[in-house]
């Protein structure tokens, strides 16, 4: 028995009809971490695609090691990455878990807020490089950048070791107030370089 939906076919004989658009995550670019400074994700240049082609953009970011004890961050450009630090709203709330005593919490964090400020847009709290094995791993959502009607949002998840041997599970979700299209993506840490770890974008359609 099929599952029809004004006149399209959705299921037949339990399987989703063929001619049904199901969308797609296509890889665009990865970036490798090598005592750098700042990863940036520029629309046009290197093979970055950061426009209309979709209206949304997934970047995901793999073991990312600081080389000082710093939060991981991010900000966007609207002039192809001549200059970083598009007026943001944000809330931030996260999850502790202590490794060696088990104190855990869950709370919001004002203080990590950004009320229309266009500073650095963190992921969370310091990561200490002390520990050869701390590191972020996560992912950041861009919803439809190359509007010039509505403003930017975003949604970020990070898993990492906060000093002190914790673990970390912050949330960040907020948006780029402009109606310019957002056309370039900068990551880094506060302070010193990105040691290490890759970031990969792709895109949603």
């Amino acid at each position: 028995m099929g599952l029809i939906s004004n006149g399209t076919t959705i299921f037949d004989a339990g399987a989703l009809d063929s001619g049904l658009a199901k969308g797609a995550m296509t890889f665009i670019k990865k970036l490798t971490a090598s005592s750098s400074g700042t990863l940036s994700f520029v629309n046009g240049a290197s093979g970055v695609v950061l426009d209309g082609t979709y209206k949304e953009y997934l970047f995901t970011f793999n073991n990312l090691h600081p080389s000082a004890e710093s939060r991981f961050s991010f900000q966007g450009s609207i002039n192809g990455g001549s200059g970083y630090g598009v007026t943001a709203t944000t809330t931030f709330f996260q999850a502790y878990h202590r490794e060696d005593t088990g104190d855990s919490t869950l709370t919001y964090n004002a203080n990590e807020d950004i009320e229309q400020a266009t500073g650095l847009i963190h992921f969370g709290e310091q990561t200490d490089p002390s520990s050869g094995d701390h590191s972020n791993s996560g992912y950041l959502q861009l919803f439809n950048p190359s509007s010039t009607t509505f403003v930017k949002h975003f949604i970020a998840r990070n898993s990492h070791n906060y000093v002190v041997n914790y673990l970390n599970s912050p949330s960040v979700s907020g948006y780029f107030n402009t109606t310019s299209a957002v056309n370039a993506i900068q990551f880094k840490f506060e302070s010193g370089n990105i040691d290490a770890g890759d970031i990969c974008l792709y895109g949603i359609s």
